[in-house]
């Protein structure tokens, strides 16, 4: 396992694996670079919270092996991962903070953990979310629970975010407030942000590679401007899909498609290119949302 300090990679996991009752992580392979900011998408169940818990060594493992800033996984549960802790920003999809404190309890809290806590920091960043000091964890909405954890994450100097859906319950303002702060976090060199989302609009705006998973194994890992600015749906009737086959423009291997009602949508490597061939046959640019669904449902031919 290479470390993250010496190579630029934050986060590195090599056939990851773990066995459940009716669930298995399979051999996840996950690499996460300085300046990147790696969407990480999936069904539900698909594995991603599985996999998050799994780098922050929160279990142990059945195979492969993992490291996050250069630290094997399963020693981030022991004293001598105290360090690395510190530098890691973490925010899961549910509030993991006790219900019975304040806001201002929180941050009293986090600056006795943390060494490199940055108390004006975390009051600014309560204040620019709208929270309310005196507010109990119990009686913030879910999207303000989440402002407060993500105000937590930023407060301590971390060098690696690691995001499980910290942008589900936001209204659209608060998102894209959110997303500046992350825009802003990982301009500063030497930092990375892995955020899994089912918002796939945000990750969109804000990400340089989405990885998938579906039923525990990575199924693509592909940087985020192939999928929206090279690839195409092509709005096809039943007859046109012979047509494409045919021309050879979509290798066999990468045609994939799903029908409607209304017709096919044929998955396209390169819309462009497509659009030359064929101008009478409409081709849209690919949304993450598109490419996942025709990885995961569409037909090969």
């Amino acid at each position: 396992m290479s470390t993250g300090n010496a190579s630029g990679t934050l986060i590195e996991a090599r056939g990851l694996t773990k066995h459940y009752s009716g669930f298995s992580l399979e051999g996840v392979d996950l690499t996460v670079n300085e300046g990147e900011v790696v969407g990480f998408i999936g069904q539900n169940g698909a594995g991603k919270s599985t996999t998050i818990k799994a780098l922050l060594g929160l279990f142990p493992t059945d195979g492969g092996a993992s490291s996050v800033l250069g630290v094997p996984s399963d020693e981030l549960s022991r004293a001598s991962g105290a360090a690395t802790k510190e530098q890691v920003g973490v925010v899961f999809d549910a509030i993991s903070l006790p219900e019975h404190l304040k806001v201002a309890d929180v941050g009293r809290i986090y600056q006795r953990t943390y060494a490199t806590w940055d108390a004006h920091r975390f009051e600014r960043l309560v204040g620019e979310f709208g929270l309310d000091a005196k507010k109990t964890v119990k009686s913030l909405s879910r999207g303000m629970g989440m402002k407060l954890s993500l105000a937590c994450a930023l407060a301590h100097d971390a060098r690696l975010l690691i995001l499980d859906e910290a942008t589900a319950g936001l209204d659209p303002m608060a998102r894209d407030e959110v997303l500046d702060l992350l825009r802003d976090f990982v301009a500063e060199p030497g930092r990375a942000i892995l955020m899994s989302s089912h918002i796939t609009s945000d990750l969109e705006r804000i990400a340089d590679r989405i990885v998938c998973i579906d039923a525990g194994r990575i199924v693509f890992d592909l940087p985020k401007d192939v999928i929206t600015d090279e690839m195409g749906v092509a709005r096809c009737r039943v007859a046109d899909l012979e047509k494409i086959a045919d021309a050879g423009v979509v290798p066999d291997a990468e045609l994939r498609y799903l029908r409607h009602d209304y017709g096919i949508d044929v998955l396209v490597p390169d819309r462009f290119a497509f659009a030359e061939s064929f101008p009478d046959i409409p081709v849209d640019r690919m949304t993450i949302d598109d490419y996942m669904t025709l990885t995961l449902k569409g037909g090969v031919r």
